[in-house]
């Protein structure tokens, strides 16, 4: 099974991200780092096992020779959730019982952080984005145990589709988490429901 690792926050800049979720949260975001193979930087937040990312391009990287992850090639607008990324412990099992189009597996380290991460050639996850990135942790070491944890926790995550039965359908072999809603509606859209000491907020 599946087990939901972090959501990400997409901003057309990273500044404008991190104001907005600390505004939205009263929380700060901790640093995060930059990703040389993909041309993205990101701001990091605790939610006890998992974390929240807020990503964007980063101006002084390279692009890809390919369309970057969650689509940030075609991102506009203000900062909103985008991307629910789920972990796994062998990610070729895991592509192989997943909708086609999730990715290929790319190799990306940070400092002492290892990672395998499925990126659809793309950069367009299924059913509009709303199908979970894939990853795989190599080693023991994880962002989340690291954040400071400032009382904020993922309450739910409600994905929004037209496809909500085929959605669905997808899932279910593969997510069994209770805080994931899949609901009807004209457009893909994903909310996550943000538990803060101030009350909840969607992102």
């Amino acid at each position: 099974m599946l087990v939901l690792d972090h959501i990400a926050v997409a901003a057309e800049r990273l500044e404008d991200g991190a104001a907005a979720v600390e505004r939205a949260l009263g929380l700060p975001l901790q640093p995060g780092g930059q990703h040389p193979h993909m041309g993205t930087h990101n701001r990091l937040m605790g939610l006890g096992p998992e974390y929240l990312e807020v990503i964007a391009i980063d101006p002084e990287g390279q692009a890809p020779a390919q369309p970057r992850w969650f689509d940030l090639d075609n991102f506009r607008g203000a900062p909103r959730a985008t991307t629910w990324i789920c972990r796994c412990d062998d990610l070729e099992a895991a592509l192989a019982a997943a909708p086609e189009g999730v990715g290929v597996p790319w190799s990306l380290a940070r400092a002492d952080l290892r990672w395998r991460m499925a990126v659809p050639k793309d950069g367009k996850l299924p059913f509009g984005g709303l199908f979970p990135a894939l990853i795989q942790w190599e080693g023991t070491a994880h962002p989340a145990p690291r954040l400071a944890q400032l009382g904020a926790r993922l309450s739910r995550l409600r994905l929004v589709s037209p496809e909500a039965g085929a959605l669905r359908a997808a899932l279910a072999p593969l997510v069994a988490d209770q805080r994931i809603e899949v609901v009807e509606g004209p457009a893909p859209r994903m909310e996550a429901v943000i538990a803060t000491h101030g009350g909840e907020v969607v992102l």
